[in-house]
């Protein structure tokens, strides 16, 4: 008993992050204030510098963006100031494309002003139908196309409501009303395509998510024959929260063990156990996605067993020839093909789900792969590859581990940026295991 409650104790010291320094971190700690400001800038940055090449490649006019409090489109939420946790009453954007080299006009349909780069265009006094008023706004411009986001296929590029698109419909005459197209390519370039000042602070993001993790990763919160995996889960989700920074999603902590298959989410952490996280950051809108391991080492024990670094080591090779076949113009299923073809023949066990990263943890643009969808993905893996783009590296590499009597799956992520030529992972990736000492555990 009393050892339960010195376990307990010592679980809850771990969770309040007592042990916490922040020194220890990379990150540029920004006060919220400048976190906004930062988030406007690089908004205004990507509407200004990105986005009117995206509209002219993908042969765009105007754009209509719209949603209601509550029910917001995934376009329009990298749209709003930073200030806007969500749309006030109807917030209806447009971005127009007079064409002939002019630059892009910005404007909302809007009761209230939305930032600085929309210029108020509605006259409530002299419209008081905020309907008629855009109807009038686009018909004054006469454009070839109107842009709206819906789509079949995939989700981010599809935030228009079906009431907001039949009521747009009504609101234009006939000649415009058909010149509606869906804005399906925009709205995944405009999300998957990162800006100058994105990159400046992506690395940092990333750099800290490896720093957590391998805090998470060591006798620092891990006591092997106490710890448990929800424990790790729930250090990892308090540390982000201490410092600003989101979780996309709940962290994942599960482990391996000698004479075991399979892997297990629950459970106290033993020496000899082969550790893996899943963990995902949120900042400046910016996601992160990272995966790595951590072996615990047997009493008396210095270094990891040999197969178990030889299965680390086909995952590594299997993230060269991953990022080896990224060329511009591929679509990912192209990409995974010529990948698993390659690392079938140099005799890896491979599983390839990589992902889009950026304004979304699933991220828009080409999916390569995906877990149970090895020969390909319809449509989202037919999409190509564009440059200035995020990516979560994200697979597996199964090996027979001699040591262990069976096979062990090696699960890897890390985030990268293709920048049209070459895969550059931000922040390194793993190449070694975390190592957790451990003394004698008595019963």
């Amino acid at each position: 008993m009393y050892r339960e409650t010195i376990a307990k104790v010592f679980r809850q010291i771990l969770l309040l992050g007592l042990f916490y320094s922040q020194s220890a971190l990379s990150l540029e700690v920004l006060s919220l204030q400048a976190q906004a400001e930062l988030v406007d800038r690089i908004t205004h940055e990507r509407l200004t510098e990105v986005l009117p090449s995206l509209m002219r490649r993908e042969g765009v006019d105007l754009w209509v963006i719209m949603s209601r409090e509550y029910n917001e489109d995934p376009i329009l939420k990298t749209l709003l100031p930073a200030t806007w946790m969500s749309a006030r009453r109807h917030t209806m954007l447009v971005v127009h494309d007079p064409g002939e080299g002019a630059a892009l006009e910005y404007l909302a349909v809007a009761r209230y002003p939305v930032g600085k780069v929309f210029a108020p265009a509605w006259n409530v006094a002299e419209q008081p139908d905020q309907w008629r008023a855009l109807e009038e706004l686009i018909t004054a411009r006469a454009p070839e196309t109107i842009a709206v986001n819906h789509s079949d296929n995939f989700a981010l590029a599809d935030g228009m409501s079906s009431t907001e698109y039949r009521k747009l419909q009504e609101a234009l005459p006939a000649t415009m009303r058909a010149r509606l197209v869906s804005a399906e390519r925009l709205a995944i370039a405009w999300l998957e395509t990162r800006s100058k000042t994105e990159m400046a602070y992506y690395p940092q993001l990333v750099q800290t998510g490896h720093q957590l993790i391998a805090r998470a990763f060591s006798s620092e919160v891990i006591t092997p024959g106490v710890t448990t995996t929800d424990d790790v889960s729930w250090w990892l989700r308090e540390r982000s929260q201490a410092l600003g920074l989101g979780n996309w999603f709940h962290p994942s902590v599960s482990y391996q063990r000698n004479g075991e298959e399979g892997f297990n989410l629950q459970g106290t952490i033993l020496p000899g156990d082969l550790i893996h996280v899943d963990f995902g950051l949120t900042w400046l809108r910016l996601n992160t996605d990272q995966q790595q391991h951590a072996y615990v080492l047997k009493p008396g024990e210095s270094e990891v067993p040999r197969g178990l670094l030889e299965a680390l080591v086909a995952g590594n090779q299997l993230q060269d020839i991953l990022t080896a076949n990224f060329k511009l113009g591929l679509t990912g299923n192209e990409v995974l093909s010529r990948s698993r073809k390659q690392a079938l023949a140099r005799g890896i066990n491979p599983l390839i789900y990589s992902h889009p990263l950026g304004l979304h943890g699933h991220g828009a643009g080409p999916t390569i792969g995906m877990w149970d969808a090895q020969q390909g993905v319809p449509v989202k893996g037919d999409y190509p590859l564009f440059p200035d783009t995020a990516y979560s590296i994200e697979l597996s590499a199964t090996s027979a581990v001699a040591e262990w009597g069976g096979d062990v799956r090696i699960m890897l992520e890390e985030d990268a940026f293709f920048d049209g030529e070459i895969v550059d992972y931000m922040d390194g990736r793993q190449t070694a295991f975390h190592l957790i000492p451990s003394s004698e555990v008595k019963p």
